[in-house]
């Protein structure tokens, strides 16, 4: 039997606001932004290559901004990291987390596994992206 992850539910203060980061500053595809009922919308957006989306809205009983621990995974770390500082994301710095810092000056495959950038939505939920050079088609 396989258990395919395929929604997240990201709970934000204002739904608008999130999609228009999510969307429109990390550049996300919107899939679709419905209101199924009076006072209830939902935003499903899909980063690319991903299986799983995100789902903005809804009632998950988190507070906006308590979810942490996010994790994407990317085949060039510092190029995933230029791509978001392009488009104005606040984004720490490339991290090699084993504290190598010699991975840093190599690059390149030196960061498989270790390279690591972090950042937070407007609402503060906190997500990572992670080097795994092997997944390029990812």
């Amino acid at each position: 039997m396989n258990y395919t992850l395929e929604v997240v539910n990201v709970p934000v203060a204002d739904i608008d606001v999130a999609k228009a980061f999510y969307g429109e500053k990390m550049g996300w595809p919107v899939d679709h932004d419905v209101a199924p009922a009076p006072g209830v919308r939902f935003v499903q957006i899909t980063p690319p290559g991903s299986g799983c989306s995100i789902v903005l809205g809804g009632s998950s009983g988190m507070e906006p901004g308590s979810l942490k621990g996010l994790q994407l995974v990317v085949a060039d770390i510092v190029a995933a990291h230029a791509e978001l500082k392009g488009r104005g994301v606040e984004v720490g710095e490339v991290q090699a987390i084993d504290g190598d810092v010699a991975k840093l000056e190599q690059g390149g495959k030196a960061l498989d596994n270790v390279g690591f950038v972090f950042f937070g939505d407007p609402d503060g939920n906190g997500w990572a992206i992670q080097q795994i050079s092997a997944r390029a088609d990812v």
